[in-house]
C-alpha cells in the first residue's frame, strides 16, 4: 500500500479536457497533459485491498493494486511490466475502456473511485516515451501456422500472443488498413491512430504478418485457409448492425453509424480531402445513446453541423447508483462524454416513427413520439408527437452479431441462441481447429473483453497445436457479467 492515508487525504482528480472551442478546431485527443506528480498521488489513493474487487471488475484481471503501488513509489519501469503481464494493449483500454474496474473499486462504495484508467494510460505513455516497449521476438519457432481473421483488439491480442510463443501468424483484414474498429470506428479525438500504428510496428518486428484488403471467404476461400494453416481464429467482430425499419427509411440522408464514421478517419489518414457523407451545415439526428452515438456526435461537431440531437428510447438514467445497480456491478448512470460536453441536445424516452422525405426523396426531417414502458414494451404517449428538422440521420443502435456470409457458411460452424459463433471452454468452435474470440463469439461488448478473449483464444490455439499450457487463459467464455 503506497500511501496508507492517501484515500482519505487525496481527493480524486482527473485530467482537464481542452477548451471546447479549441478542440473542435482539430481532431486531437481531448485531454490536457496530466502532471506526473499528481498522477503518482492519485495512485497513492489505492488501498491495496485484501480482496481487490477491481480485479473482478476487469475482464483482463489487471494487477491494479500492484501497479498503483509501483507508480506511487516512482517505479514506472516495473509498473509497465506488471501492466503488460495481463494486457497487451493498455494504450487502447486506457483511452477507450469505460473502466468497469473503477466501478468495482472498494473505495467507490462510499467515495470516489481510484483513477485506475488514468494511471493505466500514463504508465504505457511513459513506457513508450522511455523506450521500454520493445519487440518480444520468439526464441523458438513451432512450425505451426495460424490465420487470424479480423484485426480489431481481439484479433490483435490473439495474434501477438501466438506470435510470441513461436507460431507463424497471419492476420487478415478486409479493410484497406489494419486495426478494425480501432482504425475506422473510433474517431481520432478519442484515440489518435499513432497509438495503433506504433503497436502494429512492434507486432511486425515480432514476426506477425498482416494482409489488408483481403475478404476471407471470398478473396481467400475456406478451402485455401484450411490447406495453408493449422488453426484459424475468427475475430471479425459483431458487424451486423441493428436497423430501424420505420416509414421513409429509404430516404437519402439516413445512414448507419459505420457508414458515416470511417470516412472521417479516412480524411485524417490523408486519403480524402472531405468525407462523402458529412454533417457540415446540416441538422443531424443521432438515434442511439451509447458510445457509438457519442462518436457520431463528436464527429458531427467537428464537421460543422448546424445542430445535433441525440435520441434514446430508454428513460434518462439516474445520476447515481440505485438499489438495482449494487456495487460492484457496472452502473447504468447518466454520463457526459467529451462529445456531449461540446454541444447538442439529448432526448430520452423517445421513439422514431417516420423519416420525412422532401419532394426529391431526400431526408427533410424525422417524426418522434415520447414512449413509456408498458405490458408490450415501449408504448407511445398520446399527444407527444413532434417533428425535428434533419438532413442527416445516423443510426447508432448497436450490433446484432457477426455477419452471416461465405466465411461462416463454408466453415460450417454452429451458432448459439444469440446468433454468435458457438465455442467451447477452449474457445474452439464446432469446426475442428477453428477458434473464436471477441464480439464474434461474445456479441457486442467492450474493448477490454475483446483483448481478454483474444488472449484466451490464443491459449486455446496454442494448447491445440502443441499440447502445452504456457499462455494465460483469463476468463471463461460463458462469462457475461458485463455485456
Amino acid at each position: 500500500m503506497g500511501d496508507p492515508k492517501g484515500f482519505m487525504t487525496t481527493p480524486r482528480q482527473t485530467p482537464t479536457r481542452r477548451p471546447v472551442d479549441l478542440r473542435l478546431m482539430d481532431w486531437r485527443e481531448v485531454y490536457e497533459d496530466f502532471p506526473t506528480k499528481t498522477l503518482e498521488s492519485q495512485a497513492g489513493r489505492c488501498m491495496n485491498c485484501g480482496i481487490p474487487f477491481c480485479h473482478q471488475g476487469c475482464p483482463l484481471g489487471n494487477l491494479i493494486p500492484e501497479w498503483n503501488d509501483l507508480v506511487y513509489r516512482h517505479d514506472w519501469r516495473e509498473a509497465i511490466e506488471r501492466l503488460h503481464a495481463t494486457n497487451n494493449f493498455p494504450e487502447f483500454t486506457g483511452t477507450l475502456c469505460p473502466a468497469p474496474c473503477e466501478a468495482a473499486c472498494v473505495l467507490a462504495i462510499n467515495d470516489d473511485a481510484v483513477t485506475i484508467k488514468q494511471v493505466e494510460i500514463e504508465i504505457i505513455d511513459k513506457a513508450w516515451d522511455e523506450g521500454w516497449v520493445t519487440p518480444q521476438v520468439p526464441e523458438v519457432k513451432t512450425g505451426k501456422k495460424v490465420a487470424v481473421i479480423g484485426s480489431g483488439p481481439a484479433g490483435l491480442a490473439a495474434a501477438q500472443q501466438l506470435t510470441r510463443v513461436g507460431h507463424d501468424v497471419v492476420v487478415f483484414e478486409r479493410a484497406d488498413r489494419i486495426g478494425g474498429l480501432l482504425r475506422y470506428g473510433i474517431p481520432e479525438f478519442k484515440m489518435e491512430k499513432a497509438r495503433l500504428d506504433r503497436r502494429l510496428e512492434q507486432m511486425v518486428a515480432e514476426g506477425t504478418h498482416f494482409r489488408a484488403s483481403v475478404d476471407v471467404g471470398t478473396d481467400v476461400t475456406v478451402e485455401q485457409l484450411r490447406a495453408d494453416f493449422d488453426a484459424v481464429v475468427l475475430a471479425g467482430g459483431a458487424t451486423a448492425w441493428r436497423d430501424l425499419p420505420a416509414e421513409g427509411r429509404d430516404a437519402e440522408g439516413v445512414y448507419q453509424a459505420m457508414e458515416f464514421l470511417p470516412w472521417a478517419n479516412h480524411v485524417q489518414q490523408g486519403d480524402l480531402d472531405a468525407p462523402p457523407i458529412s454533417a457540415e451545415g446540416k441538422d443531424v439526428v443521432i438515434i442511439g445513446g451509447g458510445d457509438t452515438g457519442a462518436d457520431c456526435l463528436g464527429t458531427s461537431h467537428r464537421q460543422g453541423a448546424r445542430s445535433v440531437t441525440q435520441l434514446e428510447i430508454m428513460p434518462t438514467p439516474p445520476e447515481q447508483r440505485t438499489d438495482n445497480m449494487p456495487w460492484p456491478t457496472y452502473p447504468t448512470v447518466y454520463r457526459v462524454s467529451s462529445a456531449h460536453e461540446e454541444g447538442g441536445d439529448r432526448l430520452f424516452s423517445v421513439n422514431t416513427t417516420e423519416f420525412v422525405k422532401d419532394a426529391d426523396g431526400k431526408l427533410a426531417g424525422i417524426r418522434i413520439v415520447e414512449v413509456k414502458r408498458g405490458d408490450n414494451g415501449f408504448e407511445p404517449v398520446e399527444g407527444t408527437e413532434q417533428e425535428l428538422p434533419a438532413q442527416l440521420v445516423l443510426l447508432a443502435m448497436g450490433f446484432v452479431g457477426p455477419e452471416k456470409g461465405a466465411l461462416l457458411n463454408d466453415l460450417e460452424v454452429d451458432l448459439d441462441e444469440r446468433g454468435n459463433v458457438a465455442r467451447d471452454d477452449r474457445y474452439m468452435s464446432s469446426a475442428d481447429g477453428v477458434f473464436v474470440a471477441g464480439d464474434m463469439g461474445r456479441g457486442q461488448s467492450l474493448i477490454v473483453w475483446a483483448i481478454s478473449e483474444g488472449r484466451s483464444a490464443a491459449a486455446g490455439v496454442d494448447e491445440y497445436l502443441t499440447g502445452r499450457t504456457v499462455l494465460p487463459r483469463p476468463i471463461d467464455p460463458t462469462d457475461r457479467q458485463i455485456a
